[in-house]
């Protein structure tokens, strides 16, 4: 039987049908329902996020929060995460500019944050890589001395904490994303977290096409709104989180004591000061007597599909790699060219992981 990546989390059948029941009651499909209302109320307290507005997807979260901001310019980011963190900065007619990350822990190095920013730049969006928490301290601190805003991009780190506040309450706004494969799910989903109610109305006038009020469209908007089946899918797994998590972790367990003393063969550092939600287990294949490909392509043969995970580097995509030299950023580069993420998800047995592991090593 395939192993995949990742495997989406779903609730008991019958309860999320339950879940529904009300709908079929009330007819209303979307457009902010009870259901809506319901979860955003939910996770706002969960994630310990003064004000969150729910979307479609986390990419229209992010585009949107990108253009209730007014950011004009440049903006500091980093080439290794997914491509829509670079397209959000680009569909709104702003210039991504790559800052490469931390070796130990792939997220932007801040250290090198200050030799990118001009009178051009209007913000910073770093990305919490594979649950790894930004430098956020640092970051804010520079962001405040040169007056920017500070996006993040927290797709991987749903329900994580660092120093016990929730990760949401950090920078200007925070993006997550509730994709089908992610560790919390609404099928489709995503959330913008801020701390300022101006921006939650403006997130919330611009998902609905502009629209201020019955008869008036004061801006050019889209249609991001989170629909009632994709609510009622995230107030089930809501309450299934913690057992979910857990069952995560203790896979991720078994992966280090399998994999953690073996040469050539580094593993995601365990971060300080924070609640972790175990999305991810990336391995980098540093001086291994296989390569990252080698190691790919054996377990393929064994039907287990790892990922290549952040590879390749945004900035050497064909839509981009005219435009930049990664060169620039060679500790992404190193990276991305070493980099497996491995199977991972709640349902996976430890059997599986001890296979996995020994198809690795042996």
């Amino acid at each position: 039987m395939s192993i995949l990546v990742t495997r989406s989390s779903l609730p008991p059948f019958n309860e999320y049908i339950e879940e529904l029941r009300s709908v079929w009651d009330t007819h209303w499909l979307t457009n902010m329902g009870s259901k809506h209302k319901e979860l955003e109320a939910s996770l706002s307290s969960f994630l310990g996020a003064d004000f969150l507005s729910l979307f479609t997807n986390g990419h229209l979260a992010l585009e949107m929060v990108l253009q209730a901001l007014g950011l004009s310019g440049e903006v500091i980011t980093t080439p290794f995460s997914f491509a829509s963190t670079t397209h959000a900065i680009v569909r709104n007619g702003l210039t991504p500019v790559f800052c490469d990350i931390k070796p130990s822990d792939y997220t932007l190095d801040p250290s090198l944050l200050e030799s990118f920013i001009t009178d051009k730049t209007s913000a910073i969006l770093p990305v919490h890589v594979y649950g790894n928490i930004c430098d956020v301290d640092a970051i804010q601190k520079i962001a405040d001395k040169y007056h920017l805003r500070v996006i993040y991009d927290a797709a991987h780190a749903f329900a994580e904490t660092y120093k016990g506040k929730g990760i949401g309450s950090f920078g200007d706004a925070s993006m997550f994303s509730f994709h089908a494969t992610k560790v919390f799910n609404t099928i489709e989903g995503g959330a913008i977290a801020t701390s300022g109610v101006e921006l939650k109305k403006k997130l919330e006038m611009i998902k609905n096409f502009g629209i201020s009020g019955p008869e008036d469209v004061i801006a050019v908007g889209g249609n991001a709104k989170m629909n009632e089946f994709q609510a009622a899918m995230g107030l089930c797994n809501l309450r299934h989180l913690n057992e979910e998590i857990e069952k995560r972790k203790q896979i991720v367990e078994r992966y280090r004591n399998n994999l953690g003393r073996i040469a050539g063969i580094k593993l995601n550092s365990i971060p300080v000061d924070v609640t972790e939600n175990y999305a991810y287990f990336p391995v980098v294949f540093d001086q291994y007597r296989y390569t990252r490909d080698q190691v790919f392509e054996k377990l393929k043969e064994h039907e287990i599909y790892a990922r290549k995970y952040f590879y390749p580097t945004i900035n050497t995509f064909a839509c981009y790699r005219d435009k930049y030299d990664a060169a620039e950023t060679p500790v992404a580069q190193y990276i991305a060219e070493r980099v497996l993420t491995l199977p991972l998800y709640a349902d996976l047995s430890l059997d599986d992981v001890d296979r996995i592991c020994s198809i690795i090593t042996r």
